[in-house]
């Protein structure tokens, strides 16, 4: 082995495993192993061999706690275990924690075994864990480490093409800085069928490139294909608020309430952009009182900023609802 800190590792692996007689010990040193080197075969070799040795153990041990080094056995576990779904979600949960370690240059990441079982849901899951924790994918060193993923979505969505899980893949590439990958996954999403999901993920896609217009375009879209979704009306909603449209915003509040009447982020947007347009108190006492309930504290923080931007609004008033931004 060229690494020596996964020489190490895969040493005390073994002493543990047949002298020291801890099983939960061989798989943590294994794990540092792998994590020190993850395309070198030997921690593998060794964490098959436990696997064959001391089953019953290691089965005990892998449903215990998920810490990362649990977490990444069990991935392999569960390859050798022919259960594709379980390996590739194990992975990624592991690189959502720590992206800037290559882990899917595991030699059985890109074995043909896997990529040609792993069904597309699984494969689409375990890209979203990947993001799960908001660390940056798109910095070169990590793009380059996460290139088997690449790959691996090529091929399973060339086997197995599914719409829905399609653009979930889609949004992953987009985090990795991938947005032309992304719009070409999205348009083989579409040539299989067009679903809502693939045009709110085109949204996204241009909004983070800055193109407004687009973005519009996208969530229009979606909305001719589920056009009883209130989520789309708000964020149409809240998209030509940013563009200075509270007119239109307040508008297209209207229409999602009438599909989700009670949903209280429709109702506390609604207040938030009527009092920015008319400078209502009433209008701005109604989103204090729907603050609280509002689950996205920075997106109440957004629409209290731009009602409280409304014209001749009482200072006493505004100050209580500023109050709610930093709870």
């Amino acid at each position: 082995m060229s690494n020596r800190a996964a020489a190490a590792g895969v040493g005390l692996a073994r002493v543990m495993a047949h002298c020291g007689g801890s099983s939960t010990a061989a798989v943590h040193y294994v794990a540092g192993a792998i994590a020190s080197a993850p395309e070198d075969p030997e921690p593998y070799a060794v964490l098959a061999e436990l696997w064959e040795e001391q089953r019953a153990d290691l089965a005990e041990l892998l449903q215990g706690t998920g810490s990362l080094r649990t977490v990444l056995a069990q991935s392999y576990v569960s390859f050798l275990e022919n259960d594709m779904d379980g390996a590739v979600m194990a992975i990624g949960a592991v690189t959502g924690v720590q992206p800037t370690i290559a882990w899917a240059n595991a030699p059985w990441f890109s074995d043909k075994r896997f990529l040609g079982t792993v069904t597309a849901d699984a494969l689409a899951e375990a890209a979203m864990r990947t993001m799960d924790y908001d660390h940056a994918l798109d910095t070169p060193s990590t793009r380059e480490g996460l290139r088997p993923w690449f790959h691996a979505i090529d091929v399973v969505c060339s086997r197995e093409p599914v719409p829905e899980a399609m653009a979930k893949m889609a949004i992953f590439l987009r985090a990795c800085g991938l947005t032309d990958a992304s719009f070409g996954l999205c348009d083989r999403a579409d040539s299989i069928e067009r679903i809502m999901l693939t045009e709110v993920v085109r949204a996204g896609t241009w909004r983070k490139l800055g193109d407004p217009g687009q973005t519009a375009a996208a969530f229009e879209r979606a909305l001719t294909l589920d056009p009883t979704n209130w989520s789309l009306y708000l964020d149409l909603a809240d998209l030509r608020a940013e563009q200075g449209d509270f007119t239109t915003a307040v508008q297209l509040i209207s229409q999602g309430l009438e599909h989700e009447p009670t949903e209280v982020t429709l109702r506390a947007a609604g207040a938030a952009y009527r009092t920015r347009i008319t400078g209502s108190p009433d209008d701005l006492r109604e989103l204090i009182g729907l603050a609280p309930h509002l689950p996205n504290g920075p997106y109440r923080g957004l629409l209290i900023d731009r009602a409280c931007s409304g014209p001749a609004l009482p200072a006493e008033l505004i100050a209580e609802a500023r109050r709610f931004q930093n709870t």
